[in-house]
């Protein structure tokens, strides 16, 4: 029970991120003017913007960084202590933000634009709504989430292994000392007499 609840938290609060990373990406990235020229059609002002590639930019530093959030508190909150189900779960969490994000972001001001396209004056300037050029950007979130929680308990792993070989060597040796020292008894010497007792 107290796993599911773990799991759970760690799903719902990644999504809570994606929330936030969608207003976020739709209050920060730039969208393209657009002319209408008859209704139901617009045409890009400056077929030369740069508007969509930096919008798309943005949405990949924000799903980055958002990774890096769920993957840092993702790790310190459940991996560290249930293992793969909790990485499962980061996973899960950070797909499901970066979808929500952009279903967000695209929504921002999508039914305004629809509604003067719909309209259809000519020639009126209207902002378009942001988009995504493709899926591929979706990945950078989980991405960046398994990257860093999977890498942290990789280092950790590795460090409690070599602690256990350390170990492993003192108990073998029956010494305390630093790893790979060993302390030697006096040798006996060819021909020494022993003292007279």
């Amino acid at each position: 029970m107290r796993l599911a609840v773990t799991l759970a938290a760690v799903i719902v609060g990644t999504a809570l991120l994606g929330v936030a990373t969608g207003f976020i990406w739709a209050a920060v990235a730039p969208r393209a003017l657009v002319v209408v020229v008859s209704r139901g059609s617009a045409d890009v002002v400056d077929p030369e913007t740069n508007a969509f590639i930096v919008a798309e930019a943005w949405f990949t530093l924000l799903t980055v960084v958002g990774g890096i959030i769920s993957g840092l508190l993702g790790y310190a909150l459940a991996v560290r202590r249930h293992g793969a189900p909790a990485m499962a779960a980061v996973l899960v969490g950070a797909l499901a933000a970066a979808l929500i994000g952009k279903w967000i972001g695209q929504q921002s001001g999508a039914a305004a634009f629809n509604h003067a396209l719909a309209v259809g004056h000519s020639g009126a300037l209207l902002h378009a709504p942001l988009a995504l050029g493709g899926l591929g950007v979706l990945a950078f979130w989980p991405l960046a989430a398994g990257l860093l929680a999977g890498g942290i308990e990789a280092v950790v792993m590795l460090r409690e292994r070599r602690a256990a070989q350390v170990a492993g060597r003192r108990r073998g040796t029956g010494q305390s000392g630093p790893a790979g020292s060993q302390s030697f008894g006096p040798w006996p010497v060819q021909g020494a007499e022993r003292p007279p007792g």
